[in-house]
Parts: structure tokens; C-alpha cells; sequence
């Protein structure tokens, strides 16, 4: 198949099309800069120019492919959860439309985090714009469902983590060097789930080749890791001492990131396994933190 990649040049996308490749499908990545487009032309897809804030543009692209994988986000925190979610919308809502009645695959990533308190988030889960600042894509992509597009979902957890990462695990590698401790909140036990990026995007394609349309899938390798093993893992591989910050002292200390941090965000992929053979083959979590690769990035 011919497949549009939104984001290809991104963490998560580049991995996305190096795979889809792989299985021996034709990419096109959508770019915005002379950068990304080199990138992705040596990873050997062909290159579409084109932004977030031309939805229209993207459509016509989506149109003339035979599906879609939509990795782009808009990752400035400078602007409002809802500014950010609602470019997301457009650009979903007019994809969408723009495949409507042709069976064509439309997949788009999501996140976990905050869907379930006190048990672990399930692909059965459901969200809504009145509940997540990503339910509005979600609730579009079932909507399309029933509008002959074969959509589905790959939620992703906070940490998807591998060789050249630059979310939150080297921004907390980063805090920990500048502060001289590597900490956690309160008691530490709050879990974060995890996966690898070249496991997520074996999901992707998996999802792109065979969800039926209306389905989510987790893109989970750990369910849960405990945020004081990896202050521990953080601290032993920067000789610093790993230690306990109260939720007050939590803001102070992390930043912006604190308010994720401290979340339970415990989840499930049972059934995405299950259902689609998924076995994550790549290192876990903790291993691939107390890899050199995070220590030497986050240092340069």
C-alpha cells in the first residue's frame, strides 16, 4: 500500500516509516522543513510538504494514498492543551472526510495517561472530549467508523522511550543532573506504563494492516514501573542520590513535568496482544534507561 505518515520525521513517525517500509509498503512523509524532508528522503520515502495548519492541503494528500498513519502533533506547551487538541481535530475531521466511504485505513496515535484512576487503562476504555484534552480525535475517528473509514487507535503511554528520545525521560535525566538529586514523589510508587519505540511502531502497522474499523489499541510494553526505580536507575548512572520530593515541593523542582510525574498512570495492552499477536521484542524501561545512550544525549 501507499501510505501517508503524518510526523515522519519525528521520533515516533521516523520509526513508523522505517517500518511500514520494511514490510514493503510505499511511503509518503509529510514534512515541514528542508531537514525533515532530507531525512525521510534517506529512509527511503518520497516527501509531501505540508503543516497542521493547512488540514485542507493534508486532505488532498490523505485522498490520493491508500491509507493514512497519523503520528504529527502539535508539541509546543507554550500554547493550551485545548489550542493544540483542537489542530488535532481539524486535521482528523478533515482526513476523514476526505476518506469517507473507501475503506481506507486511518490511524492516529493517542495517549493513556489520566483515562482510568486506580486500575489500569484498558483498550475498552472509553474517552470524550468532556474527559481528555485527545478525546475529540477519538470520538472522531468512531465516528468515521461509521462512515466507511477503517480508523483505529494507537494510545500511547507517557514514556515511549529508545534512541533519541527527547521527552520526558531525558527531561528528567536533565533535572536531576542541574539539581544533584534524581527524585521522585512522595513514596515513589505511582507507575508510569512504557514502550519502545520501535515496539509502538510495529503497532502502528499492525493497526494499519488489520484493526477493523472503530478499534483502540495500547501500545504497552510495561503496564506500570514504579517512579522511584527510575529516579534509582537515574541517580545510580549520574552518582546522585535518588530521593523523595513532597507533592508540594514537586512543582519547584520538576517544572512543568511534575503534574505528569506524579501520576498513577497504570495500563493494560492484554488485549491489543491478544487480538493482534503484539509481543514487544525491544528492551524495557529500566533497561534501556541504564543504557548510554540516554546519559550521552541528555549531556550533549
Amino acid at each position: 500500500m501507499r501510505i501517508l505518515v503524518t510526523g515522519a520525521s519525528g521520533f515516533i513517525g521516523s520509526a513508523v516509516v522505517a517500518e511500514l517500509l520494511r514490510a514493503g509498503h510505499q511511503v509518503v512523509g509529510l514534512v515541514r522543513s528542508d531537514a525533515a524532508a532530507k531525512a525521510v528522503l534517506a529512509a527511503g520515502a518520497t516527501v509531501q510538504r505540508g503543516s497542521l495548519e493547512a488540514p485542507a492541503a493534508i486532505a488532498e494528500i490523505a485522498a490520493s494514498t491508500d491509507g493514512v498513519v497519523h503520528t504529527a502533533f502539535d508539541h509546543d506547551f507554550s500554547k493550551s492543551h485545548v489550542e493544540r487538541a483542537n489542530k488535532d481535530v481539524q486535521v482528523i475531521e478533515a482526513m476523514g472526510a476526505a476518506l469517507a466511504g473507501s475503506g481506507k485505513p486511518l490511524v492516529i496515535a493517542s495517549g493513556m495517561a489520566g483515562i482510568a484512576q486506580g486500575r489500569a487503562a484498558l483498550e475498552t476504555d472509553a474517552v470524550t472530549a468532556a474527559t481528555s484534552f485527545r478525546g475529540r480525535s477519538e470520538e472522531l475517528q468512531l465516528e468515521f467508523a461509521e462512515r466507511g473509514v477503517r480508523t483505529s487507535i494507537v494510545r500511547l503511554p507517557p514514556t515511549v522511550h529508545g534512541q533519541g528520545d527527547h521527552g520526558f525521560v531525558p527531561y528528567l535525566i536533565s533535572v536531576a543532573r542541574s539539581q544533584g538529586v534524581s527524585a521522585y514523589i512522595g513514596e515513589g510508587t505511582n507507575r508510569w506504563p512504557a514502550v519502545h519505540r520501535l515496539d509502538a511502531a510495529r503497532l502502528f502497522r499492525l493497526a494499519l494492516e488489520r484493526a477493523p474499523a472503530g478499534t483502540r489499541l495500547h501500545a504497552v510494553q510495561d503496564e506500570g514501573v514504579a517512579t522511584r526505580e527510575i529516579a534509582n536507575v537515574i541517580g545510580r548512572r549520574l552518582g546522585v542520590p535518588a530521593v523523595s520530593k513532597s507533592r508540594d515541593e514537586a512543582p519547584a523542582h520538576f517544572g512543568f513535568i511534575a503534574q505528569f510525574f506524579g501520576m498513577d498512570a497504570l495500563a493494560s495492552s492484554a488485549l491489543t496482544r491478544e487480538r493482534f499477536g503484539w509481543n514487544p521484542a525491544e528492551k524495557a524501561l529500566l533497561a534501556d534507561l541504564d543504557d548510554t545512550h540516554y546519559f550521552e544525549q541528555a549531556g550533549s
